[in-house]
């Protein structure tokens, strides 16, 4: 999907942003980031595309550097549980994806892409 600068992408590019920021500094995010290091050693960098709060788990979908995306359940209260975690490639998410989850999926690739380049 080609990025045409509008309104929406902006905000979504804000939104990820936050995100990634919060993933790597918050205290809040610290599990998370501890399951997708352990998980994905390859890991440089990390967007959260969705995010479906449940009663007892936390289920992330999150795009690593810019090539996997991977489906993360964290127990809300417990640590103990073991996280589940699964991925899959961006053609197999993208299929069925909504437009606007395309959109966000598209300027987190975009995001990513350029966080990667400036590791260089």
């Amino acid at each position: 999907m080609k990025l045409i600068g509008s309104k929406l992408e902006q905000e979504i590019r804000e939104q990820l942003s936050i995100s990634n920021q919060s993933l790597f500094e918050s205290e809040e995010k610290r599990r998370l980031l501890e399951v997708i290091k352990s998980s994905f050693p390859e890991m440089r960098t990390a967007y959260i595309v969705n995010w479906i709060p449940e009663q007892g788990e936390d289920i992330y979908k999150i795009l690593i550097n810019d090539s996997i995306i991977a489906d993360i359940e964290l127990d809300r209260y417990s640590d103990d549980f073991e996280p589940i975690v699964e991925s899959k490639d961006i053609p197999n998410y993208l299929h069925g994806l909504s437009k606007q989850n395309q959109i966000k999926l598209a300027v987190a690739l975009d995001l990513a892409k350029q966080e990667l380049k400036n590791m260089e």
